[in-house]
């Protein structure tokens, strides 16, 4: 996998997931939305963690400079 995620990207996935963990855990989203916030949160800190993401494949997109990838 080469990584195609930015740092400013892998932030606000990281802080994504900790507002929906947050809004689970005091009950403020329940339910059936309040898994799909915890699933969305774990693919969000998962994909950052690691630094690529396979949607972003799929469109071409990549957030991260050559200078992360360390071409220049």
């Amino acid at each position: 996998m080469k990584k195609n995620m930015g740092n400013a990207d892998r932030i606000i996935r990281v802080a994504l997931a900790l507002i929906f963990a947050v809004l689970y855990f005091t009950d403020v989203v329940t339910g059936t939305p309040g898994l799909l916030l915890v699933i969305a949160g774990g693919v969000f800190l998962l994909t950052s963690l690691v630094s690529f993401c396979p949607l972003y494949t799929l469109f071409g997109i990549r957030t991260c400079s050559l200078k992360e990838l360390g071409k220049v």
